[in-house]
């Protein structure tokens, strides 16, 4: 930190912006302007909120032009704004100040105390910005490079799906947001495709040549990680709530070899208890036999799908959500649902698009996969977003719509809803650990919706029973859960057992060996870990909810909760499920043992309640069907029965696990699942549970955020480790119950 004395220009808002002005007049005479590619610039400094501001560099009264990167929404007005520098100034905002010098053109952010939180210093030839990286970890930009702390390597920020390191850590879809534990974090909102090199001593965001103006970027200055996502949140916007049933497990499927296999596997789910909630066909052309005709295709595949209103109808009856993967959008995608008033909406308008989604729609599709579309311009990749937003919500008004995109989506997607995966890794141990840190990374940078194709996308010998079990148990802790690939029967949770690989889809030579296919051990894992997912779903729900309210993810960085921990932020390779659960995949080969570091206070293993004091490394025992997972002391976790589908009516009750040793609570939020009242907060019913240790008393009370009554329900509540249990009723009025302790 630095702590430099500058003289103050004055505090934003206390001076009428002309007197900016007629200070830039008055040295106009002396300054020279500020240049940057030999044009001039204006530079103008915002403060958006007590930790945000914004910098910004572009011709003289030229304006950033508005796009769909940023929330719509009135900003404030420029604290500085000037065309000429002939010596350093300072200007204090909200609680930061900012102080600009000229040769060379550099920006401090200082806070209040006058220590220096991030240096900015714009080459004036090709618009390039150095800034301070610190020494502590950075996060964040997206998915695909390197992990998990992204100093010392180059990140172009523009997606592809063939990077050098592809096949183990997947596509990358670069999101412009990198964070600091040095508490500061940097949005770069233009140029588009610039490229963040933080291999030297100091950090390097270098526009393209051919375009290097606009500069407009956003730092963010915080020393509690969580404020960071909530500021980002501020200015790309909040994640707005899936549909309940996204949140269960979802089967893709390749290559058909007719009808009957459709309404087959389906029905196979049902008939073994495998939850699932999900069903996903490719289109023809990455596979040849899919859902459609070819690429680009809207029309049902008469060899698949010949009687595709029937089909999905009976795939509805059984409960299953049906979704479609679509290729090759047009490059041009631009406009809104519905059109802006007096616009004529061309070939290449979103709605002339969506047009040809209508006819599935009305079939009773509920969902799609948009694929490719990494050749389309960030407008044009939003577009897209916002059509399936906005086209699925004029279609089932009030209904809440569900796509997962390819790598071809951007900071905002989040906004309308956007889902994604990592991409089309190979089945290798290797890809299974990267694909932690991958996720974790892509989670910070403002996307809570992530998932992996579990197995690995693209076969290999590696794939084996063990491979794609330990795999399914990480992806059951993703948002996204999934199972997708080539040879894709082998993603089936009963493809192991059945002696035949199915269609064969890989590379020659590259496929799993068919003496791992009688593995009775998978299936009974796989339903295993289906129950379990579907029994947090309470839990998963709630934390939907708060990334919609906060930013947060679902998907946490142990950074996030204990940011005063060394040891706990450097670990890639775990992370917390929201506040109350540590997840530590096991990815490497015939694991017997799993080391774990658990953050300080008193844990529990979920599995035995073992009780555990943390701030220590711990090596856990494991067999093929353990996952570690631990749970701090003071957390309340609901449970529901196990479900088939995640609207399945139960008649049990839900079951509240308290961990004693701590005080905790937990708001547990339940509204309709699929509506759009959730906007407005109709309809919502806000649970907070309260446990006091010390009383052993659990205290079970409406929050003040309902907006509707709870039909009477009850509860089982279980305190542990001691296994403790109690029934009551509650009825939306507050009601506490004593254990003894």
């Amino acid at each position: 930190m630095v702590n430099e004395a500058a003289p103050t220009l004055r505090p934003q808002g206390c001076v009428l912006p002309w007197a900016v002005v007629l200070l830039g007049m008055a040295s106009s005479a002396v300054a020279e302007p500020i240049c940057i590619a030999e044009k001039e610039c204006e530079l103008t400094v915002t403060g958006i909120t007590s930790n945000t501001v914004r910098i910004t560099l572009a011709p003289p009264g030229q304006r950033v032009v508005s796009d769909d990167v940023l929330v719509n929404r009135e900003w404030p007005s420029p604290a500085l704004e000037i065309t000429r520098l002939r010596a350093e100034r300072t200007v204090p905002l909200k609680a930061l100040s900012v102080t600009v010098r000229p040769e060379p053109l550099s920006i401090d952010i200082d806070t209040a105390e006058g220590e220096t939180v991030q240096r900015l210093v714009i080459d004036e030839t090709s618009g390039a910005v150095r800034f301070r990286t610190g020494e502590g970890h950075l996060f964040g930009l997206g998915s695909g490079g390197k992990q998990f702390d992204r100093r010392g390597a180059f990140y172009p920020m523009a997606p592809t799906s063939q990077p050098p390191d592809k096949a183990t850590r997947g596509f990358r879809l670069p999101l412009p947001f990198l964070l600091s534990i040095d508490g500061w974090g940097m949005f770069v909102h233009r140029p588009y495709r610039t490229s963040i090199d933080l291999r030297g001593n100091r950090g390097l965001c270098a526009p393209p040549k051919e375009e290097p103006l606009p500069l407009d970027l956003f730092v963010i200055c915080a020393e509690d990680p969580q404020v960071l996502m909530r500021e980002h949140a501020e200015l790309t916007g909040y994640p707005v709530m899936p549909p309940r049933w996204a949140l269960g497990y979802f089967q893709s499927h390749r290559t058909l070899a007719g009808p009957d296999e459709v309404l087959d596997v389906a029905e196979t789910f049902r008939r073994k208890r495998l939850p699932c909630d999900g069903l996903i066909y490719l289109g023809t052309g990455y596979c040849p036999t899919g859902w459609n005709t070819g690429h680009g295709s809207f029309k049902f595949n008469p060899r698949t799908f010949d009687k595709p209103g029937e089909m999905i109808e009976r795939l509805h009856e059984q409960h299953f959500h049906v979704v479609l993967h679509v290729t090759y959008p047009p490059k041009g995608l631009h406009g809104q649902i519905p059109p802006a008033p007096g616009t004529e909406p061309d070939d290449d308008h979103i709605l002339s698009y969506w047009a040809k989604h209508q006819p599935a729609m009305k079939l009773g599709v509920d969902g799609w996969w948009p694929d490719t579309g990494q050749y389309l311009s960030v407008a044009a990749r939003l577009a897209r977003c916002r059509m399936y937003y906005q086209g699925a919500l004029a279609e089932g008004p009030g209904i809440r719509p569900f796509t997962v995109f390819e790598n071809a989506g951007y900071s905002g997607m989040q906004r309308y809803g956007g889902w994604t995966r990592t991409g089309d890794t190979t089945s290798l141990w290797k890809t299974l650990k990267e694909q932690v840190p991958v996720i974790v990374n892509a989670s910070l940078s403002g996307i809570p919706y992530y998932g992996s194709c579990t197995g690995g996308f693209w076969p290999d010998p590696e794939l084996t029973g063990e491979l794609y079990t330990r795999w399914f148990q990480f992806s059951a802790f993703t948002p996204f859960f999934q199972s997708h690939g080539r040879t894709w029967h082998t993603r089936l949770p009963w493809g192991w057992n059945t002696g035949r690989l199915g269609p064969k889809e890989g590379r020659k030579g590259r496929e799993p060996k068919t003496s791992e296919l009688h593995n009775p051990e998978v299936e009974p894992i796989c339903r295993e870990y289906l129950a379990l997912r579907y029994q947090l779903i309470p839990y998963l729900y709630t934390l939907s909810r708060e990334a919609y309210d906060s930013g947060m993810p679902i998907l946490r960085a142990m950074w996030l909760h204990y940011p005063d921990d060394p040891r706990a932020i450097g670990r890639g390779d775990q992370y917390l499920w929201g506040p109350s659960i540590l997840v530590a995949p096991v990815a490497r080969k015939g694991a017997e043992r799993r080391t774990v570091y658990l953050p300080r206070g008193t844990w529990y293993d979920f599995w035995t309640n073992k009780k555990i004091s943390g701030g220590q490394h711990i090596t856990r025992s494991v067999d093929l069907e353990t996952l570690p997972l631990y749970v701090p002391a003071g957390a309340i976790l609901p449970f529901d029965p196990v479900r088939q589908y995640t609207g399945q009516p139960v008649e049990a009750p839900t079951t509240i696990r308290i961990y004693r040793g701590a005080d905790g609570q937990f708001p547990l939020y339940e509204d309709d699942g699929i509506s759009m009242a959730y906007l407005d907060d109709n309809n919502a019913i806000w649970t907070t549970f309260r446990w006091n240790d010390a009383k052993g008393r659990l205290t079970i009370e409406p929050d003040p955020r309902s907006t509707a009554r709870p039909a009477e329900r009850g509860y089982r509540l279980r305190l542990l480790p001691a296994g403790h249990t109690k029934s009551v009723k509650y009825k939306g009025e507050a009601i506490k119950t004593c254990f003894d302790n």
